[in-house]
């Protein structure tokens, strides 16, 4: 099909079908093995971010990205702030890079 890109760990799929960092490693190095580039999602939720606890929530799912990553030209690193989709809510720039910085 000439497909070379694949998004996994989407929040959606996460939150919706309990998609685990487990299963996010494993998709990311089954991509890989293909030959894909990866764009892995990781994102927090607005409780955490409100807790101050952003990388506490980012910190094992980008483990788990790291963790089965072979080549990484072949990945893209793609943080979706959760609170801010589809909740009228927007991260600023500054959050973003703030939180881009920590990554």
């Amino acid at each position: 099909l000439g497909v070379n890109y694949v998004i996994v760990g989407h929040s959606e799929r996460r939150d919706i079908f309990g998609e685990t960092d487990g299963l996010l490693g494993a998709k990311i190095a089954k991509g890989i093995d293909l030959g894909m580039t990866v764009v892995a999602c990781c994102g927090e939720h607005k409780e955490d971010r409100e807790a101050g606890t952003t990388m506490d929530v980012l910190v094992p799912q980008l483990e788990a990205i790291v963790d089965n990553t072979k080549d990484f030209s072949k990945l893209v690193i793609a943080y979706e702030p959760v609170w801010a989709i589809g909740t009228g809510l927007t991260a600023t720039p500054q959050q973003a890079q703030d939180t881009h910085a920590e990554i």
